[in-house]
């Protein structure tokens, strides 16, 4: 298996050599020129669409999480406040195992054999990095009758664990009901901590958010923008707030990208296996997969800047005012979930300046330019500055205010600002260190993936971790240089397009000194699938060679991420060695 590990790359990077190769000797026969004459959705469109969007998202949604978790939680009211539990009989504990609701703080555990003398065995730790998650209690093997634990500030604690030596949960009993809530879903006491049913990594931050938005709870992270968050409360809503409960819109989110991307390949290019072949890449990269199945927004901040750009391609194609007015709504809607969209909305300006700059240069259209400013005025600054303004309905109703006249009220609007100067302090001030940082020049060559977890069994270990496919990394670059030659070279417009898209989402980033990581290279995917898709087009246009290379990629694609799966999706294992590529991959 250690031979895979030096072969497979090589053999991949032979591949993207040889496609590079042959894209770059057909720019010399290319002309730029119109897509194939069918570049609406037809019921094969349909069809192929549905096989695709179905197969990803049984994929994508099997083994998500648990679907069920404490859903009631003991409430300690402040420092002192405390609850006893009573066993059946005086037995010996191993493990305490426990867990964790809202807000951070310490609870003592005490026993005791006859009720009245309690003595302090050990502190449990309610930490900011372990909420909605199942914790195991430092303590040594201990023999009591009664437990207490004892908390020094509001805490909110969802269940407690006595176990044996033999991992065998012992029968409590409470007195109150405060008690109660902390054994009365036994059933859902899963065998040990996982990612399947606690939080991992950026959760801590989103999923907690979405929950406080639900409980009317002022949010603990402020540092993004209200809307991703109260997309991700949705399926808490729908689920609980369980695993799959607060991964469900995202992953959900992930599946809507596929018909999205479809109908842009479509639109660009006119040809039906091209689409397909371009969406399954899109579906099945390491990156998109693994993005959309965490509890954080960047799910949501990309499908809305590729429904952006997707409508103000049509915009330019087209010239249909409806298409421009979904683009500046997707604009705000993604604007309202993440700050990277404003440098996607940067991009969308170059292209509707440049559209414009062309246009006029045809014909003293001055009146229509004037009409169409007014326009852009309307749908992406004014509604998008109503999302998102209102989206942060949740942040006015935990202070207080409640209906539709919170918004006209001075606390409102100055809660929304100071929120705009606080996220933009705590960004350009952030200055953490990470052992999975990577700059924009990594992304590039996915030199530095990301592990977003990582949990050691007896001679195996789940792992999952975030980064390209290295086909798509690897391959997109080279296509990317060619949207360069195409754009630059030979006034390429669509190459054009999805070069300027591509570099507002990465040059922005060149100038942020704050700590980054690979995820944040997630929106340039998109770009990435649409330039190589590009350069297949090329390669189709010039024979039957160019048609193998488009089914070539696409089956590579699969095949990689089959491989790769164990550690996309956190699968205990013993054989991932082989997957390790590089010494900076983390897998």
């Amino acid at each position: 298996m250690v031979y895979l590990t030096y072969i497979c790359p090589i053999l991949l990077v032979l591949f993207v050599i040889l496609l590079a190769y042959r894209f770059a000797a057909a720019l010399a026969e290319h002309r730029a020129g119109p897509a194939d004459r069918e570049y609406g959705m037809t019921r094969r469109d349909g069809l192929i669409l549905t096989v695709i969007t179905l197969a990803y998202a049984l994929r994508a949604f099997w083994g998500l999480g648990d679907t069920a978790a404490p859903q009631t939680f003991a409430h300690f009211s402040g420092n002192g406040d405390c609850v006893t539990l009573e066993l059946q009989q005086p037995s010996q504990v191993d493990e305490v195992l426990f867990y964790t609701g809202l807000n951070t703080g310490n609870y003592t555990l005490s026993i005791s054999n006859d009720g009245e003398r309690f003595t302090d065995l050990a502190p449990i730790e309610q930490k900011y990095s372990a909420l909605f998650a199942w914790q195991t209690a430092e303590t040594e093997p201990f023999s009591c009758r009664y437990v207490r634990l004892t908390a020094d500030r509001e805490l909110y604690l969802g269940a407690l664990v006595l176990r044996n030596a033999g991992g065998e949960a012992l029968p409590l009993s409470a007195s109150d009901e405060n008690g109660a809530a902390l054994i009365d879903e036994s059933e859902v006491v899963p065998a040990e901590p996982t990612y399947l049913n606690s939080t991992y990594f950026d959760e801590i931050y989103h999923a907690r958010t979405a929950y406080e938005n639900i409980q009317n709870v002022y949010p603990y992270e402020t540092s993004h923008p209200p809307l991703g968050k109260l997309i991700l409360s949705i399926g808490i809503r729908l689920f609980g707030m369980t695993p799959f409960g607060w991964r469900s819109m995202g992953t959900l989110a992930g599946v809507l990208m596929l018909p999205v991307m479809y109908a842009f390949l479509k639109r660009l290019f006119g040809n039906t296996p091209l689409s397909a072949c371009g969406t399954v890449v899109f579906a099945f990269d390491f990156m998109h997969f693994v993005q959309t199945r965490i509890a954080t927004i960047d799910s949501y901040a990309v499908l809305f800047i590729l429904l952006m750009y997707y409508y103000m391609y049509r915009f330019v194609t087209e010239r249909k005012l409806r298409c421009l007015a979904l683009s500046g709504v997707a604009f705000g809607l993604g604007a309202a979930s993440k700050w990277t969209c404003i440098y996607a909305g940067a991009g969308l300006a170059v292209i509707w300046l440049l559209h414009w700059v062309l246009r006029l240069k045809k014909g003293r259209d001055f009146r229509a330019l004037a009409e169409n400013i007014l326009f852009c005025l309307v749908f992406f600054v004014l509604i998008p500055g109503v999302i998102y303004y209102a989206s942060y309905y949740p942040y006015g109703k935990a202070i207080g205010l409640s209906g539709p006249g919170m918004y006209l009220e001075p606390q409102y609007a100055k809660l929304v600002w100071d929120n705009q100067v606080s996220m933009f302090t705590y960004h350009v001030g952030v200055n953490a260190t990470h052992p999975y940082s990577a700059r924009w020049y990594q992304w590039l060559f996915d030199a530095r993936p990301i592990l977003y977890y990582l949990h050691y069994g007896e001679g195996t270990k789940s792992a999952i971790a975030c980064f390209v496919s290295p086909l798509l990394c690897w391959g997109g670059l080279f296509a990317m240089l060619g949207m360069g030659y195409l754009a630059l070279w030979r006034r390429d417009k669509k190459a054009g397009f999805l070069l300027i898209g591509y570099l507002a989402q990465l040059v922005p980033w060149m100038f942020i000194k704050r700590i980054t990581f690979t995820y944040h290279y997630f929106a340039c995917t998109v770009f990435l699938v649409l330039a190589v898709c590009y350069a297949l087009d090329v390669l189709r246009r010039t024979g039957k060679q160019g048609k193998y290379a488009m089914y070539a990629v696409a089956g590579v694609s699969l095949l990689l991420f089959a491989a790769f799966c164990p550690v996309l999706t956190g699968t205990e294992t013993g054989l991932t060695t082989y997957l390790k590529w590089f010494p900076s991959w983390p897998i």
